[in-house]
């Protein structure tokens, strides 16, 4: 019969301490021990295929380290897996499993989702929605550790995380400048919710910062999908003074400018260039040229939410943040310089 390992067998043959084996495995105590003995004791305990007894740990902390992440329709979309995969991989680095339950805009069944996590008596929950909203908590997560993620909530006791709408949409709009843009157009969402009015502050903002005047004519909204944008732009692209950029609020409307230049005869990026937002890549690698978009960080807003969830739960608790994350540009193919 094998021998079980545990702590002592690891202290033994690392030639440390019980308690700076205790300490070194300790994600909430490793900082005690210096970096060269963490990594020492590590190699040993893997190497002696050491598994802590994250049960009598849960216990001893009064913790089951189990999160929940409730959703309404992320894991429907083609953001979820990055959502998702930072929550659960910065819940693993703590050793904590992350249950995910979706309840398809349900509110009845999210209530009970809910209360079923409770009695799985999670430490805490991630709230999530599968865009930047606001919302309004559901009263069975008072009293419980909770992090909203690409949401934001009217109780400021609550911390979040979201995507800098504004300054995502100020490095879309500079992209366009850099290579000689000054007539830039946008269209936006008809949505009212927070990127619509965040994106539009960064457009304007941009321009203003080059001295620019954006046209009226130039800005303009409509659905926020392919059909949307294609009926959209095919106005905006038909105007005599065209802006030889243009700003999407989302992939899909730039899918659908794309369908409208060239139903206009309007070539990409030598007629008009085009910058789109979320690098949907289904749609951004798909388009020719390649789409030129800012990327929403969902995994590190997945990551951020459990990181800080944990942070409150294993305390001390520190004021609440509303945190807001930068969002890169992907430079493909669809910008370039204004036609002569």
């Amino acid at each position: 019969m094998a021998t079980k390992i545990g702590i002592r067998e690891v202290a033994k043959a690392a030639g440390v301490s019980v308690t700076t084996v205790s300490h070194a495995l300790n994600d909430a105590t490793s900082a005690r021990v210096n970096q060269q003995t963490q990594q020492h004791v590590r190699a040993v305990a893997r190497e002696l295929g050491y598994a802590p007894n994250r049960l009598a740990s849960g216990l001893r902390n009064q913790r089951s380290q189990i999160l929940g992440l409730v959703s309404d329709e992320i894991t429907t979309t083609p953001f979820a897996g990055a959502m998702i995969r930072g929550a659960q991989d910065a819940a693993y680095e703590r050793g904590y499993v992350l249950m995910v339950v979706n309840s398809g805009l349900d509110s009845e069944l999210e209530k009970r989702e809910i209360r079923i996590l409770q009695q799985h008596q999670v430490d805490g929950i991630v709230y999530a929605k599968m865009y930047h909203q606001g919302v309004m908590l559901p009263e069975e997560l008072d009293g419980l550790p909770t992090v909203l993620l690409d949401a934001v909530s009217t109780d400021a006791s609550v911390s979040s995380v979201v995507p800098d709408e504004t300054a995502a949409a100020e490095a879309a709009v500079e992209t366009l400048i850099n290579a000689g843009h000054t007539r830039i157009g946008m269209i936006n969402n008809v949505d009212d919710i927070p990127a619509t009015h965040g994106r539009l502050a960064g457009f304007q903002n941009a321009l203003r910062r080059h001295g620019l005047t954006p046209d009226p004519r130039h800005i303009t909204a409509g659905v926020a999908d392919t059909a949307g944008g294609r009926e959209t732009a095919m106005d905006l692209l038909a105007l005599r003074d065209r802006p030889s950029g243009l700003f999407c609020f989302s992939d899909r409307v730039a899918m659908g400018v794309y369908q409208a230049a060239s139903a206009l005869g309007l070539r990409i990026p030598e007629d008009v260039s085009i910058v789109g937002m979320d690098n949907l890549e289904l749609i951004a690698d798909a388009l020719w040229p390649g789409l030129t978009t800012v990327a929403l960080p969902h995994y590190e807003m997945g990551r951020w939410a459990v990181v800080r969830l944990l942070n409150d739960i294993e305390g001390p608790v520190s004021p609440a943040v509303q945190e807001k994350l930068d969002c890169p540009v992907v430079h493909r193919g669809s910008v370039g310089p204004p036609p002569l």
